[in-house]
């Protein structure tokens, strides 16, 4: 809206601007009151801008274009003043104002500015025109830079797309492969349970050879026995005999001396052909060996059964710890709370890690120390010692909630074992998978 008063209505001066001066016009009228400044003594300046006399035409745009623009809205002469270094910068820009024609080619902002300084009839006109350009460009390029962002998402979307799609491919394939594996593991599998089989079957096959080979053995022995005490029994007649003769020689009966010497011999070539027809073993066990009994150096089974470790001796852990890939996961307060409670919660997590890193060092297990993040006011500044992972549950979520997440991540098969008291977690580890020892079974070890 333009209002007018008595200098008529080819009087510029008499127009007044209804809104605010548009951003992109202020600039323009700061920079030319900042260029036009130095063309001016001091005593032709406004008080307020005195101060501003040296400062370079940037710095005055920069640290005085508030002061500058209100001078140059309340004081007519020095609006005047900058007019007239305004007309004898640009005589062109100008002319063309006072003339009432404004060059088309020029930048709508600079002939806003110049209207505003100059004040020729019709410059509310020009000034509101320049803001509603320079709105509409503004509008134009935030729409073109919208549409190069829309432009840049959907490239980006094309892209990860196609990295899905790749992705997904790859691992397709990398599944496929999987199954493949699996099935011949699965093969190789039942080709060993088959060999295992025919191992037991050959082996219980050999058993009942050697049982039979036994059998026949002792058979054989107790045939030999016989045949030896019948051997023995006939010596014993032929010793008999030979003593007999022994006395009819020596009352000089030589004839039956003679006849017991044959019978002799005879009875001993026959056992000696036996012997060798038998082919007897020598014999190897004596009676002695036969006496059940305990032998220095072995174990009775007493001693076999005091080995078995109880679920409260701490050896059971280095049993545990010591399986391949094994992984300790402690309930750090439960823990702590269990073997020195009296002490506040930050020398109970430090006390605890220190033990539970000389324990991964010694053993080599992985080893991870939840602690509940509901017992914390802030967060916690602690660096984990080496070779110990901590965690805090987040905000909603328990310790022990974290810890069956932690055992459930686990792939099957690898030996997880969880220090804990608590008998609810204890047994939903259990459930998964997980071997729970309690935390006095910890303190223990670690002390």
């Amino acid at each position: 809206m333009v209002e007018t008063t008595g200098g008529g209505p080819q009087d510029g001066t008499a127009e007044v601007l209804d809104r605010p001066l548009p951003d992109g016009v202020r600039r323009r009228v700061v920079q030319i009151v900042a260029d036009g400044f130095g063309g001016l003594t001091v005593t032709e300046l406004p008080a307020q801008l005195r101060q501003y006399a040296r400062f370079t035409p940037n710095r005055r745009a920069k640290f005085a274009g508030n002061a500058m623009a209100a001078a140059l809205e309340t004081d007519p002469l020095f609006r005047q003043r900058i007019g007239e270094r305004l007309k004898e910068a640009q005589p062109e820009l100008t002319g063309a104002l006072e003339s009432g024609s404004p060059p088309p080619a020029a930048d709508p902002l600079d002939v806003a500015a110049a209207a505003y300084v100059l004040r020729p009839p019709g410059w509310v006109k020009l000034v509101t025109a320049a803001g509603e350009e320079a709105q509409r460009a503004d509008a134009e390029r935030v729409d073109e830079e919208s549409r190069a962002e829309l432009e840049r998402l959907r490239a980006e979307l094309a892209r990860a797309r196609e990295h899905t799609k790749a992705e997904t491919e790859r691992l397709r394939t990398e599944l496929e492969s999987a199954k493949k594996e699996v099935d011949a593991l699965h093969r190789k599998l039942r080709s060993a349970l088959s060999d295992v089989k025919r191992g037991e079957a050959a082996l219980r096959k050999l058993r009942g050879e050697t049982e039979a080979v036994r059998a026949e053995g002792h058979a054989q022995v107790s045939a030999a026995e016989s045949e030896s005490r019948r051997l023995k029994a006939r010596l014993g007649e032929t010793e008999a005999a030979l003593e007999a003769a022994r006395r009819a020689a020596r009352e000089g009966r030589s004839v039956e001396d003679m006849r017991v010497r044959l019978l002799l011999d005879t009875v001993l070539d026959a056992a000696q052909g036996l012997r060798r027809e038998l082919a007897l073993p020598p014999v190897s066990v004596r009676p002695a060996e036969t006496v059940d009994a305990v032998e220095p150096g072995r174990m009775t089974p007493k001693d076999i059964a005091a080995r078995a470790l109880s679920e409260h001796d701490p050896a059971i852990l280095d049993q545990l710890l010591a399986l391949p890939q094994a992984h300790l996961v402690v309930d750090g307060y439960n823990v702590t709370k269990t073997g020195y409670p009296q002490m506040p919660l930050e020398k109970q997590r430090l006390r605890l890690l220190g033990q539970l890193a000389q324990l991964a060092a010694q053993t080599g297990a992985e080893v991870t120390c939840v602690f509940d993040g509901a017992e914390l006011a802030a967060p916690v500044l602690l660096a984990p010692p080496r070779g110990v992972r901590v965690l805090f549950s987040k905000p909603g979520v328990t310790a022990d909630e974290l810890i069956r997440q932690l055992v459930r991540a686990e792939p099957p098969g690898r030996p997880v074992i969880v220090a804990s008291t608590d008998r609810e977690v204890a047994d939903g580890v259990a459930r998964a998978g997980a071997r729970p020892v309690a935390s006095a079974v910890l303190l223990k070890r670690l002390s």
